[in-house]
């Protein structure tokens, strides 16, 4: 795809206009060679803020009132602006996160998949869950009026863009998408590590803000010190949710702004995770050596910069287990590092790492070599055994980047008891066959209460993008562990149930009139009632 001739300006866009910001400026760098790159972007100050957040709460209800066709039309148009903008957003992306050309087109694709994915959910129509109860005037002992549910938008919602998905959790990623189909205006804060990629696809949507004739406060986009602008924005008055993606820390201190507002509103944050993998004795039957392989290119995708990156495997204490770690050892000195998204990345990720290596008991089972760039440590596994796992919390600490640690257990009983221990996940992988369906019976019920998807005989990075996947957990995997950030279900996150009482027919919206004009399906008197 040619690459069209586009000019950064380094200002945030608020309400269809370019701003340039009172408060500094900030540039984002090559994590390759940490040389800052232009231009820089100005970091707007508290009141051009509230510029954003009221023109979002003046486009509320015209935007939540939206014909279907021309909502979902408006998703798609995003898409196809994305992809008109050709290479200038992958290339910006590749210069600003050192992420792969191969790794980001397949992020630009998902970004735009995610958005028609989410048009079609607004055409169907279903997440709008009408219920219809229908009076009952002869009931007795009293009668039963006419009551009618339906889901509409909370109202503005500020999202945060993530350092590692630098579009498909970004600008127009997830929280975005959802968002805007649920019917709520967005004011997007950019993460300031890739700041030139949120200013094109920002401008994507703004474009087609404009050409579908919405009011200009359906979208901004915005720059600015976390620490005074990301909490300014999450306790502003005008906003009605927060979608997040990032760190424990950084996290927990938004919901607890969000908590502590006069009108407290729910935070939807992605945070902390290190998604345990489980190997039982049917699984080490095969080449253990390809199963290695897979393993370590699991932990060292995309830098181990992924939330979905195996950062346990539990791994039997037998002849075949000893023959896996030995394989695990040689593909992990196999590895080359990889360029890290930033150079507090890398550092943090180089502290962790050695804190970890650092703990008694603990020893490194394979060590690649450092990559031929800045911010490109060597990925490294580590070992242990099940008492040290349960007696050191140390050992049980996100480390975020390409390392992992692989823990011996002797039985199925000690297994369970090591999962038990475990906080909440993003993902929890089993490798077996079907003659250890009797130990994994056993440690299933842990894992239902502990991660947000179990899957088998793969690996947990690579999310797909659908109806039923569920990409959250309890805490400190997500905020609220009833929601998924990917998948048609994000939409719930960001819509409430209202229910209208012997409503004059003449008053009821579409939704809920006896005609089901929209065609939708629904529950009427507890039974599903397909459309048409």
């Amino acid at each position: 795809m040619p690459t069209q001739n586009i000019t950064l300006t380094g200002r945030s866009l608020i309400a269809g206009a370019s701003v340039t910001g009172n408060g500094g400026t900030v540039n984002g760098f090559d994590p390759a060679t940490n040389e800052p790159l232009e231009p820089a972007y100005s970091l707007i100050d508290a009141d051009q803020l509230t510029a954003a957040t009221a023109a979002a709460g003046e486009a509320f209800d015209s935007f939540r009132a939206l014909e279907p066709q021309t909502h979902a039309a408006f998703l798609e148009r995003i898409a196809e602006n994305i992809e008109a903008a050709g290479d200038a957003i992958v290339e910006r992306a590749m210069a600003e996160t050192g992420l792969p050309e191969a790794r980001l087109v397949g992020e630009r694709g998902r970004t735009c998949n995610q958005l028609r994915l989410f048009a079609g959910v607004v055409r169907a129509g279903n997440h709008r869950g009408v219920r219809v109860d229908p009076a009952l005037p002869d009931r007795k002992p009293l009668p039963r009026p006419d009551i009618r549910q339906r889901k509409i938008p909370l109202g503005p919602v500020a999202v945060f863009g993530a350092s590692n998905f630098p579009l498909a959790f970004s600008t127009a990623g997830g929280d975005t998408a959802s968002a805007l189909a649920a019917g709520c205006p967005v004011v997007f804060k950019a993460h300031n590590a890739h700041p030139g990629t949120s200013e094109l696809v920002g401008a994507a949507i703004t474009s087609a803000v404009a050409e579908f004739d919405l009011h200009p406060g359906v979208f901004s986009l915005i720059y600015g010190p976390g620490s005074t602008i990301g909490q300014a924005l999450a306790t502003d008055p005008a906003i009605k949710a927060v979608g997040f993606t990032g760190s424990r820390g950084a996290g927990t201190s938004l919901m607890q702004a969000a908590a502590a507002r006069p009108e407290p509103i729910p935070v939807y944050a992605e945070m902390s995770s290190i998604n345990p993998v489980f190997f039982f004795d049917g699984a080490l039957t095969g080449d253990l050596d390809a199963l290695a392989t897979a393993y370590l290119g699991s932990v060292t995708g995309s830098s181990g910069q992924l939330c979905t990156s195996p950062g346990l495997v539990f791994v039997p204490s037998s002849a075949a287990g000893d023959a896996l770690v030995e394989a695990i050892g040689r593909a992990a000195a196999a590895q080359a590092g990889q360029t890290m998204l930033t150079r507090g990345i890398a550092e943090s990720w180089t502290a962790g790492a050695d804190a970890l290596g650092a703990q008694a008991g603990v020893e490194v089972i394979g060590r690649g070599v450092a990559g031929g760039t800045a911010n490109a440590p060597a990925p490294v596994v580590y070992g242990t055994d099940t008492p040290t796992f349960l007696s050191n919390p140390v050992l049980h600490e996100e480390i975020f980047g390409a390392a992992s640690l692989v823990i011996r257990y002797a039985d199925a009983t000690e297994l369970v008891a090591a999962a038990e221990r475990l906080e909440g996940q993003l993902t929890a992988t089993l490798h077996l066959t079907d003659a250890d369906h009797a130990p994994a019976s056993a440690l299933l019920p842990v894992l239902e209460r502990k991660a947000g998807r179990i899957l088998a005989n793969g690996w947990p990075t690579g999310v797909d993008v659908g109806h039923a996947m569920v990409h959250g957990g309890p805490f400190p995997a997500t905020s609220d562990s009833r929601t998924t950030s990917v998948g048609s279900l994000a939409i719930d996150r960001f819509l409430r149930p209202v229910a209208y009482q012997n409503l004059p027919a003449a008053l009821l919206p579409e939704d809920l009139q006896e005609s089901n004009p929209r065609g939708l399906t629904r529950q009427v008197d507890g039974r599903v009632t397909l459309a048409g």
